[in-house]
């Protein structure tokens, strides 16, 4: 039987155990996916099962796209992407659920990307601790300084 879903992070949280100690949670919200495509080794040359998540508005994608979606009646996805599998045992246009796919307790590996933060400073970056804050330095506030190891009392 098949075993993937696609999802997005909603947000973190936490839970307590037993004993009481707090464990941190990251909430994900996984599917309802749908399935959009199985490739077969004969025509393809490769086994794998195309999952579709996450609806939106149909003038949001290509022609193609929505062409390639209506095929087996399936709505609108953001993201499609491939789960490598022999004999996934569903069928195309099928609608997967947590519940189809797992069971309470199972253990499942996450992927993800990060969110990429662009071009950081110094004193974000390395800790630096950036320029004095007096004595006419009106623009080098968040510039490169002195380091943590630098006592400005200390005479050098």
């Amino acid at each position: 039987m098949f075993k993937g879903l696609i999802g997005k992070k909603v947000g973190m949280t936490q839970i307590f155990d037993e004993s009481g100690v707090v464990l941190p949670v990251t909430l994900i919200e996984a599917g309802p996916c749908y399935v959009t495509q199985i490739r077969k080794p004969e025509h393809d040359g490769y086994a794998a099962v195309q999952l579709g998540f996450d609806e939106i508005k149909p003038k949001r994608l290509t022609g193609g796209q929505l062409g390639h979606l209506k095929r087996n009646n399936v709505p609108p996805l953001r993201f499609l992407r491939e789960f490598r599998e022999k004999d996934p045992g569903i069928q195309e246009g099928e609608k997967v659920t947590v519940e189809k796919v797992f069971t309470i307790g199972e253990m499942v590996d996450v992927v993800g990307t990060s969110k990429g933060k662009g071009f950081q400073g110094s004193v974000k970056r390395h800790h630096f601790h950036g320029g004095p804050r007096t004595h006419g330095q009106s623009d080098r506030l968040r510039a490169p300084g002195r380091g943590f190891w630098h006592n400005s009392r200390s005479s050098i």
